[in-house]
């Protein structure tokens, strides 16, 4: 009922008398989900959201990116952040390029639709291979979570790679989800894995 809301309180204060023009921000009021995670690097983001799958190629950075330029569309505040260190797609896909600014040794998210990001694809070359062992990848999430300047979030949407590995395991001890999304195609294989990501985050 958003665009009704918005239609009909601009016709009302157009009416009134000595009222030129009218201009409505509408923003939203997201509460915050449940967790059972003790430890929360990001304390100002009410909703971390997990999207994994257990195939590549199945279009999870799709549906990250598309998710959460949805959600800001609705007055959200939203930040997505690139978890697929190997792969980071994010960039390219919302179209920033840019290395994120250093500000009281905090990285400030890049913005591209009304959503903040981060990802390994700006501090890196473009053609560089990331070949990292799983220590690297705590640390980097790590980072990813506490030194980037977040700010009060409503909700995070994190594009994770695909698997079961470092990069879930530390996402899901590190902060706590509100929830996951796990996409898949319609094919047996992929659907088959899918189950085993499923398994994980329940």
């Amino acid at each position: 009922v958003k665009d009704q809301m918005h239609q009909e309180a601009k016709k009302i204060l157009s009416g009134l008398p000595g009222i030129a023009s009218v201009d409505i921000n509408m923003t939203s009021n997201v509460t915050k989900g449940a967790s059972i995670v003790k430890q929360d690097l990001i304390p100002q983001v009410k909703n971390t959201i997990a999207v994994s799958s257990g195939k590549g190629g199945v279009g999870k950075s799709t549906v990250s990116a598309t998710l959460a330029v949805a959600l800001a569309q609705t007055g959200a505040k939203v930040g997505l952040l690139d978890a697929d260190i190997y792969g980071p797609n994010i960039p390219m896909m919302m179209g920033v390029n840019r290395q994120p600014e250093q500000r009281n040794d905090k990285l400030i998210p890049a913005e591209s639709h009304g959503v903040q990001l981060m990802s390994m694809g700006f501090l890196v070359n473009e053609e560089e291979p990331i070949i990292w062992r799983g220590p690297m990848i705590h640390g980097a999430m790590q980072q990813f979570l506490r030194d980037v300047a977040w700010g009060e979030l409503d909700y995070l949407i994190v594009d994770l790679p695909p698997g079961t590995g470092d990069a879930q395991l530390s996402i899901v001890q590190l902060v706590p989800l509100t929830g996951a999304i796990i996409v898949t195609t319609p094919q047996a294989v992929s659907l088959h894995d899918s189950k085993k990501g499923l398994a994980m985050f329940q």
